[in-house]
């Protein structure tokens, strides 16, 4: 069993102070671990300390083999202010509404992403620091804290509630899962999840948060609402659906509710909406001080494709995000040139073990008749040799999915100015689809994938 230096830490420091008797090794230096660890500023008000709390809480059953205690709500690997919202509205929810019941439930929210990966997403840091959480995240559990691989932990716990995503990870297939929140596409995944709610929302907080309060308001007795949260929520409406401008007329009722409640009951649901979405995606568009690594890193979204292949059962899939054009990363790299933007996706990919990348970029351009602004959207496909596939496979799954992306007629792809000058198992296309994201890209390249044999 793996335990990390700060769990090891956490474990040590509260054994210490409650007498429990250790049943794990510390190392040496998990001291200086526990130090660097302890943030600069500890959270005010309910929800953080409840936050803080449950993490130490959530480590000490673990190191005592109660892990099948808990129930873990997690949302999608991206970790964007909605994921992380849904996540722990509904972890809060369960425990607290099940705090007089003879055996209340233990939930956690895990955000999928490591530690030094959430700054990476500005607009995260905004909200949590202005619901008064504790400096360096260190009320979140997030993936690189947990004390034992998911895939072993997942046969141990309880269970698993899925936010902001339609199926669990590969890594969390052997747990139950419990629960689904998503406004995506329902794949047909754990139909005897409950609830299990797909709807067509701006935000997925949306969902979560109006379960919640009708769920709240049919107990005998409501318990505390941290206005902290309540914030932190309209926030995550207000950035997914532009104030109010996208919202679906669920997602402003639920906002209405939320905001009743919030210490902002007194503002207008508009202009307040409106002014947290403003002041979010000015937060949000502060990126222009990452590197090209971080830039891959701050939105991958990856999991292993089941395919036909006997060869090759599975296939590592990831994509990224990127709201920067290729020439723009390119001149982000130490030599300002194409060869090293590749040599550091390929630095990427290795470490996180991936077998096939796709970069989404996107930029705004002036058209040069009209002077009107056009989005103009990149994909950037790469396959690799070194983790799963040979040579001669990766030259198959290439070729495989590059037709499935060239023959979609809603893409209408161009090939890239430059693409003459990429190497192998490389490949960029432009196409002005304002809206195919990839929300639209990856369902083309998982089909493609998962009928590749060879």
């Amino acid at each position: 069993m793996r335990i990390s230096h700060f769990a090891a830490a956490v474990l040590a420091a509260t054994a210490a102070n409650a007498r429990v008797p250790q049943q794990v090794m510390v190392r040496p230096d998990a001291t200086l671990a526990l130090t660097a660890a302890r943030p600069t500023e500890t959270g005010v008000g309910h929800f953080s300390e409840w936050s803080r709390e449950n993490k130490r809480q959530f480590l000490i059953d673990w190191q005592k083999g109660r892990s099948s205690e808990w129930i873990i709500v997690q949302g999608n690997e991206g970790g964007d202010l909605d994921s992380m919202t849904s996540a722990l509205t509904w972890a809060y929810h369960l425990q607290h509404s099940t705090q007089n019941d003879t055996h209340p439930v233990k939930a956690i929210a895990l955000l999928q992403t490591p530690t030094d990966a959430l700054d990476l997403r500005p607009e995260n840091k905004l909200a949590l620091d202005n619901s008064k959480m504790s400096s360096g995240h260190s009320d979140l559990l997030t993936l690189d804290e947990l004390p034992e691989d998911p895939d072993t932990l997942a046969e141990a716990i309880k269970g698993i509630v899925i936010v902001d995503h339609p199926i669990p990870l590969r890594k969390w297939r052997k747990a139950p899962v419990l629960s689904i929140f998503d406004h995506h596409k329902d794949s047909g995944a754990n139909p005897g999840a409950e609830p299990r709610i797909f709807e067509k929302t701006a935000s997925c907080t949306s969902i979560v948060a109006r379960q919640m309060l009708d769920e709240l308001e049919q107990l005998p007795e409501e318990y505390h609402m941290p206005h902290e949260l309540l914030e932190l929520i309209l926030s995550a409406i207000a950035i997914d659906a532009g104030g109010l401008e996208n919202a679906t007329e669920e997602d402003r009722k639920v906002a209405e509710r939320v905001l009743q409640r919030s210490n902002w009951r007194k503002s207008d649901l508009e202009d307040k909406m409106s002014e947290l979405a403003k002041t979010l995606k000015q937060a949000k568009k502060d990126l222009d001080h990452l590197g090209v690594r971080d830039l891959l890193r701050r939105d991958w979204k990856g999991d292993l494709v089941d395919t036909p292949s006997p060869r090759t059962p599975t296939v590592s899939l990831g994509f990224s995000s990127i709201p920067y054009s290729m020439d723009q990363q390119i001149n982000k790299t130490e030599f300002g040139e194409l060869f090293d933007w590749f040599a550091v996706e390929a630095a990427w990919t290795a470490q996180v073990g991936a077998d096939i990348s796709v970069a989404l970029n996107k930029y705004k351009t002036r058209d040069g008749e009209t002077g009107k602004k056009q989005k103009i959207r990149e994909i950037v496909l790469c396959v690799r040799t070194d983790v799963r596939i040979n040579a001669a496979q990766a030259d198959s799954l290439f070729e495989t999915v590059a037709r499935a992306i060239e023959a979609d007629e809603s893409l209408k792809v161009k090939p890239w100015y430059r693409a003459g000058e990429l190497g192998t198992r490389q490949m960029v296309w432009t196409h002005t689809q304002a809206e195919a994201g990839r929300k639209v890209i990856r369902p083309i390249v998982e089909a493609a994938v998962q009928a590749w044999d060879m």
